[in-house]
């Protein structure tokens, strides 16, 4: 096994202020697939010595990179005593995989389970209580990792997407029929054709700039996060010119939350209540069985309030710290 030489930045390059409470380092490691992946690694300084610490690996948004919202998540919780990465998925941000900007179901899952062999081969981690969180589309992809991989002792979903079920059925389920789907297949077979003839890859665009009047409700709140100082990054996918065109075409066709009622480990599905992504949370954990599953609804907050807390404290840190603390507990 290898692992390519990244060229990963020094500076502190978040969206989110540095922790002085926290040690920051940048890691990398591999899939199964042979691609190299780039993480920050943040390790709490009050930790004692040669202690074996609870882990969590954190990813997402989907089209989002480590120094967003995925950071602050795994800068917080290493505050509050686990030893934490986020990392950036295959073919996105610092880490590899060419071509650039193609999502998968199996890789995507696959960059999670990578992250759990990294974290559990370290020596100050027990590799007996290790977690993931997934935000957005990567809470679907979490949840889907849970039920590959029993190594995965708790795993949070936070105001999260199904990719699977977003790309086969639209928004609100409004394009659920074959002729939707058959349309969809037409245009990205027909992208894939143009792509090919042109020897390079048409990129979907990001989230949309400028802002169109008649923009839906959560449309503004993608921008508000994505487009303005509050949570730009020059390396995120939304923030600029988005996915490849056929980036995401296998999930119109692969379902990842076939098996999420055979999960063994502990699962919190934690949404904002007003978020328009709230049915596929609720949904989600329908799916889900065993008295170690729990549904975590917060008042109010809209989909990207859990990006960053929205400027109204809408992450419940303290019910996410608990529920790990409960489920990772030695």
């Amino acid at each position: 096994m290898t692992e390519e030489k990244l060229q990963l930045t020094s500076e502190w390059d978040k969206t989110f202020p540095q922790s002085d409470a926290v040690d920051h380092t940048k890691v990398t490691f591999h899939n199964r697939y042979g691609i190299t992946l780039a993480a920050d690694l943040y390790q709490p300084r009050r930790a004692a010595a040669n202690a074996r610490l609870a882990a969590i690996a954190v990813c997402g948004p989907f089209g989002a990179v480590k120094e967003q919202c995925s950071g602050l998540y795994a800068q917080t919780l290493a505050e509050r005593g686990f030893l934490t990465i986020a990392f950036d998925p295959s073919y996105t941000g610092e880490s590899g995989g060419e071509p650039r900007y193609m999502a998968s179901p199996d890789i995507n899952t696959e960059d999670f389970l990578a992250a759990i062999d990294y974290l559990s081969c370290r020596d100050d981690v027990d590799a007996k209580r290790v977690g993931i969180i997934g935000i957005c589309g990567w809470g679907g992809l979490a949840i889907n990792a849970a039920a590959l991989d029993p190594r995965i002792k708790a795993t949070v979903a936070s105001t999260m997407y199904d990719m699977s079920r977003v790309s086969a059925k639209g928004y609100f389920d409004e394009a659920d029929s074959p002729e939707a789907r058959n349309s969809s297949r037409r245009a990205l077979a027909a992208q894939r054709t143009s792509d090919y003839a042109a020897g390079t890859y048409e990129r979907a665009g990001g989230v949309v700039d400028p802002l169109p009047e008649d923009a839906p409700w959560f449309v503004r709140d993608y921008y508000a996060y994505y487009k303005t100082p509050r949570g730009y990054h020059p390396r995120s996918l939304n923030s600029n010119d988005g996915w490849n065109a056929i980036g995401t075409q296998s999930f119109l066709n692969q379902p990842i939350l076939a098996y999420a009622d055979e999960i063994e480990g502990a699962v919190m599905v934690l949404h904002g209540e007003a978020a328009h992504s709230c049915y596929m949370g609720k949904d989600a954990f329908s799916r889900l069985k065993g008295d170690n599953k729990e549904l975590v609804l917060v008042p109010g907050a809209v989909h990207t309030d859990l990006y960053d807390g929205g400027g109204k404290n809408a992450i419940p840190w303290d019910k996410i710290q608990t529920f790990f603390e409960k489920h990772l507990q030695q």
